[in-house]
């Protein structure tokens, strides 16, 4: 067991901070620009550097966009609409991974409509940096200390500044099973698959692994448990991994 002293500040240069958060963000969206460009290439897309931004830029602003709304409407209504102006305090915290990954795919469906490209071909290689980008923004989270998880006596439990007693760090277990979910689909990306196969198998790895480190992961404070034990994390995981294995048996039976 340990105490997390880390100061989620990395630079201060005068007024301005640089926190680990926003850094390990920016560095998956770095890479995520040249994993795009690779993949691309791999797939044949025929796709300008240019192209790539624009559309990145389609994914960061839907993500944004229904990350903030999805939790406003489904983890903490009832605050919003007593507080209003805080619907656009986005730097007080309160984003959905789950509604972040509806709006990126409503701005992908813009972009590719746009551009007169398939959605699945486009799909199919975004998880890939995706499934990374979102296991070093969980290490931003562990610098922050957020997201913690539950109490316990484990040996690496961590002691977090605000929190009472000692937690899993369920931010480290997030950080893994996306890692792990990238590994997966980077492995199997050359694989001769039908469209949408790697898309449909991120969200339905998503939501299996996203259920299980849910167990370990403190409820949100608004929220608690339903049914005495499940989180709306859990509930939305879970919907996303039937979804997920719906598509993918579907696609994979269209294709034979």
């Amino acid at each position: 067991m340990f105490t997390s002293s880390i100061d989620p500040v990395l630079l201060r240069l005068g007024p301005l901070e640089v926190r680990y958060y926003g850094m390990f963000w920016a560095l998956g969206f770095v890479i995520a620009y040249f994993m795009l460009i690779k993949l691309s290439k791999e797939k044949g897309l025929k796709l300008s550097k240019d192209d790539i931004s624009d559309y990145l830029l389609h994914i960061l602003i839907g993500a944004i966009l229904g990350a903030r709304v999805f939790y406003i409407l489904i983890y903490n209504l009832p605050f919003y609409a007593a507080n209003p102006l805080d619907i656009f305090a986005v730097w007080h915290g309160g984003l959905s991974f789950h509604g972040g990954l509806v709006g990126a795919v409503i701005g992908g469906i813009i972009f590719t409509k746009r551009k007169r490209l398939h959605f699945y071909d486009m799909a199919d290689i975004t998880v890939i940096p995706l499934a990374l980008g979102l296991a070093l923004g969980r290490l931003g989270n562990f610098a922050n200390g957020e997201l913690y998880g539950r109490i316990t006596n484990v040996p690496w439990a961590v002691k977090f500044r605000g929190a009472e007693g000692f937690r899993h760090p369920s931010q480290i277990y997030a950080s893994l099973k996306n890692l792990l979910s990238f590994t997966v689909l980077w492995n199997i990306r050359k694989l001769k698959l039908p469209r949408g196969f790697l898309f449909w198998a991120f969200v339905a790895l998503y939501g299996f692994l996203r259920f299980i480190v849910e167990f370990y992961r403190a409820p949100d404070a608004q929220l608690g448990f339903y049914f005495g034990w499940l989180t709306m994390g859990q509930i939305l995981s879970g919907m996303m991994f039937f979804i997920g294995s719906y598509n993918l048996y579907g696609i994979y039976n269209k294709a034979e």
